[in-house]
């Protein structure tokens, strides 16, 4: 069955229409300043195919929250942890609701981290939930950027890794990215070039214009034409709507936006002395401004210097070298109830350091936690299975240095592999190296052993069996032939 979705007319006076499906298979980008009508567009087409389709809209500004009273939209307050929204992402999946994330009350920082733990729970959810959902992102360029800015690099490496996995490899997972943007220049390229539909809207840059001309296949000098749109007016091109650049009138909305376009309310008529009353004069319940603050005198600011002498500091205490004993064994006690929990392996290195900071302010674990580096390293080598001291020999302390050499989230692979080449054991199988990158994709475990072949660090081969076997040629190790469709064990 085919849906058209009405998103407003032509300037030929006829119906212009988005193949539903068709979007969902080959996902869409909206550009346009500030004022020529992106939200008016996303609110049409999110009206328009509710009936149809699951909706997520990452919403930064909580704009379309009110879709929640008319479609029956969840709204989602990103007020809990990145694992609760990730948590809340599954479940949106699973039961097939429509959902607005609204992130108005978060710092840009924030609201990147919360988007990207939110994708990524719509992008990890089990195979048999993924049904098809068209994923909105208002105000892309937040989320995606083309350079680093006033954020952390954490947050967005990892906000711009979970909009490229949603705009490059969503559509086997049933997620139809639909992302809108004030300038393309300022929006991650990998991203942008993802989107085979677009609807471009009033744009004044040369260079947004010139993109977007290049987008849309037109000629440079045909990209004058994107200043002079009208506010809900932009140019169409896509599969899913139309084969070559055609202007398109976005139709009336349904609902409105809590934010809306400024109008002009007449001012208020008082004479002047009542003006001046209201902006000088103490109202009612109004506390008084503090009196001004009088000189002082040279010489009293040296008598008060000479009455406030900080006292001696007493001298440090020696170091307690029984409490760092203590202070690591609760720390590894923390991370093993950690990684117990069934669902520790396969989640982020940021969830996970943020679970691992509550557990260890209740645990009461003395002294600051460690930072997230060592929190990494840590992870590593016990998502490889390495217990505290079961490995202490020179041996090790090579293959670790090895290890070292490596990105950090594949090192616990390497030392899970360099662990059954030392102790003699079967090779790990796919699900068992999947687990221990923190995926449930063999196919990732298979990409991620080419990688390291790739680089010389492990070389992989097969017995007349099937098995496979590894050999660690820096280190001189070769494991055991173990079958690589093995089923890992919980």
């Amino acid at each position: 069955m085919t849906v058209s979705v009405d998103i407003g007319t032509k300037t030929s006076g006829q119906r212009a229409a988005v193949d539903l499906e068709e979007l969902l298979a080959t996902r869409l980008l909206v550009q346009g300043n500030s004022g020529s009508g992106k939200s008016h567009l996303l609110r049409r087409l999110l009206e328009q195919s509710a009936p149809w389709v699951q909706q997520c809209i990452v919403d930064p500004e909580g704009d379309f929250v009110t879709l929640a009273d008319k479609f029956g939209h969840v709204v989602i307050d990103a007020s809990g942890t990145e694992r609760d929204l990730a948590l809340i992402a599954n479940r949106v999946r699973q039961h097939r609701v429509s959902v607005v994330l609204n992130l108005e009350s978060l710092e840009v920082d924030r609201q990147m981290r919360a988007a990207a733990a939110f994708l990524k729970g719509l992008f990890d959810a089990e195979r048999d939930h993924w049904y098809p959902m068209l994923v909105v992102v208002d105000e892309a360029q937040l989320f995606a950027p083309a350079a680093a800015g006033d954020v952390g690099d954490e947050a967005r490496r990892l906000s711009l890794a979970a909009m490229t996995d949603l705009m490059c490899r969503g559509r086997k997972r049933g997620l139809a990215g639909v992302i809108a943007t004030q300038r393309l220049a300022k929006l991650a390229k990998n991203v942008a070039a993802e989107a085979s539909n677009f609807l471009m809207g009033r744009t004044f840059l040369d260079i947004d214009m010139a993109r977007a001309a290049d987008l849309l296949g037109m000629d440079r000098r045909q990209a004058e034409t994107f200043r002079n749109l009208d506010r809900g007016q932009f140019v169409a091109l896509g599969p899913a709507m139309t084969r070559k650049p055609e202007p398109v009138k976005i139709g009336p909305v349904e609902t409105t936006g809590r934010g809306g376009s400024p109008k002009l309310v007449p001012l208020p008529g008082q004479p002047a002395e009542d003006a001046a009353d209201l902006i000088f004069k103490r109202q009612e319940g109004e506390l008084l401004p503090r009196a001004a603050a009088q000189p002082v005198s040279t010489s009293d600011v040296l008598m008060q210097l000479a009455r406030s002498r900080p006292e001696p500091t007493p001298p440090p205490e020696a170091p307690d070298l029984f409490a760092d004993v203590e202070r690591e064994a609760a720390i590894d006690e923390v991370m093993t109830a950690l990684l117990a929990e069934p669902e520790a392996a396969f989640q982020s290195v940021s969830i996970l350091y943020q679970d691992f900071l509550v557990r260890c302010r209740i645990a009461r674990v003395p002294g600051d936690p460690p930072d997230l580096p060592t929190f990494r390293r840590r992870l590593a080598i016990a998502r490889a299975g390495v217990e505290q001291g079961s490995m202490e020999s020179s041996d090790w302390d090579q293959a670790t240095l090895v290890a070292a050499s490596l990105p950090e989230d594949i090192r616990g692979v390497f030392l899970l592999i360099a662990r059954a080449a030392l102790q003699k054991a079967p090779c790990p199988s796919d699900s068992e190296i999947a687990k221990a990158y923190g995926t449930r994709s063999p196919g990732r475990a298979r990409r991620l052993l080419a990688y390291m072949e790739e680089r010389g660090f492990l070389v992989c081969a097969s017995d007349l069996r099937g098995n496979r076997l590894v050999m660690l040629p820096d280190l001189g190790w070769q494991t055991a032939p173990g079958a690589p469709d093995a089923v890992a064990a919980e």
